[in-house]
């Protein structure tokens, strides 16, 4: 049996955390998540933001795990679930589902997140009916060299104990008066530390950041794109996530973990209000549009389903503004033909895509 070589500590772990640079990186973490809050409160549907950013966040999180599918297969996918997929939209497609559960699942169970959350996430993520690792032989390896350069608890009852214990830090408040995202680094870090599946750990863990944050009222609803940060800084990513277990959790190594974090999350919410504040003004000036210039054919509901499905199709509507197929149908054809969206013909099947949108997608993840 491998042998871990790293000590999981008790959380949290028993090292000064809120040093003059970390609260420093807080401040401007803390002021950048507000904003965001405060800007995505203004979309006048969350749902929007909700699809269309799990969507991009999702895509920028499998990427991390070489899951490479482009914009237009995506929303391919979304238009036509019954059709033939690529193995990355299917893969990227399921990741934002499990985001939808937890979210979900976070609500129905009054803002705790719960291990079995986090199985559930897993089954949908991977298609498995298993939960934790039972069986030993995990070993994380270094992507260009095939070195073992961590080993993770074995034992399946030191994983239950260690993820129970994480699931008691994670909703018991009182306990701990770190700030809440501090609290996020430290859970990222163990939950990561203690590899708790046979599979999905990164993604499983991006999605607790971002539930957590919700959990913790930083954000209404989860919109953080920490995802995409995290693709372009992945060296250092897994370095300090690393450092902290080679030098069995020194000071140094905590500070420059929590400090990574914390600057992972001051520039992806600055990223994100990007996006929302674009959304925003795109929407408004969409209705003002369409009010001035197809007065008959504007609706709130109409409007909304342009901007929660990039690509919409005459089912979209039918069912978000419950019309007939052939008022639906004429509605998009109205809209293509002044230039609202781009009609589009896949086989015997016509979609509108909402080119605009897209675009300003296209822009935040590097053009893609």
């Amino acid at each position: 049996m491998l042998k871990p070589t790293y000590k999981l500590p008790a959380l949290p772990p028993p090292v000064e955390l809120e040093t003059v640079p970390v609260l420093k990186a807080l401040a401007t973490a803390n002021r950048a998540l507000a904003e965001l809050k405060g800007r995505a409160a203004t979309i006048p549907n969350q749902g929007i933001l909700i699809d269309s950013l799990a969507l991009q966040e999702a895509k920028a999180s499998s990427e991390i795990e070489n899951i490479v599918t482009t914009q237009d297969e995506l929303f391919q996918a979304e238009l036509f679930p019954e059709g033939p997929q690529s193995a990355s939209a299917k893969e990227v497609a399921l990741y934002r589902d499990a985001v939808k559960l937890g979210h979900d699942r976070l609500h129905e169970m009054g803002g705790i997140i719960a291990n079995n959350t986090l199985i559930d996430m897993f089954r949908l993520l991977k298609g498995r009916n298993d939960g934790f690792r039972t069986t030993p032989g995990t070993a994380l390896k270094h992507d260009g060299t095939g070195e073992i350069v961590y080993v993770p608890p074995q034992d399946a009852n030191e994983v239950v104990a260690l993820m129970t214990a994480l699931e008691r830090f994670i909703n018991e408040d009182e306990a701990c008066t770190l700030d809440p995202l501090i609290k996020m680094a430290l859970i990222h870090h163990q939950f990561e530390s203690i590899h708790p599946f046979p599979d999905g750990n990164g993604r499983i863990g991006r999605i607790l950041n971002v539930l957590y944050l919700t959990r913790s009222r930083l954000l209404e609803i989860p919109i953080l794109y920490l995802s995409r940060h995290i693709t372009r800084t992945k060296g250092d990513y897994y370095r300090l996530l690393q450092a902290v277990r080679d030098t069995n959790g020194a000071a140094e190594a905590w500070q420059a973990w929590v400090l990574y974090m914390l600057e992972a999350v001051a520039a992806t919410a600055e990223t994100t209000l990007g996006l929302v504040e674009g959304m925003r003004e795109q929407m408004a000036a969409m209705k003002h549009r369409m009010r001035s210039e197809l007065p008959k054919l504007y609706s709130q509901d109409l409007l909304n389903n342009l901007f929660r499905h990039p690509y919409t199709r005459i089912e979209f509507i039918v069912n978000d503004l419950g019309v007939t197929r052939q008022t639906a149908a004429k509605y998009l054809d109205t809209l293509a033909e002044h230039g609202f969206v781009r009609k589009h013909q896949a086989g015997r099947n016509n979609y509108y895509i909402n080119t605009a949108l897209v675009r300003l997608f296209l822009d935040v993840s590097g053009g893609r």
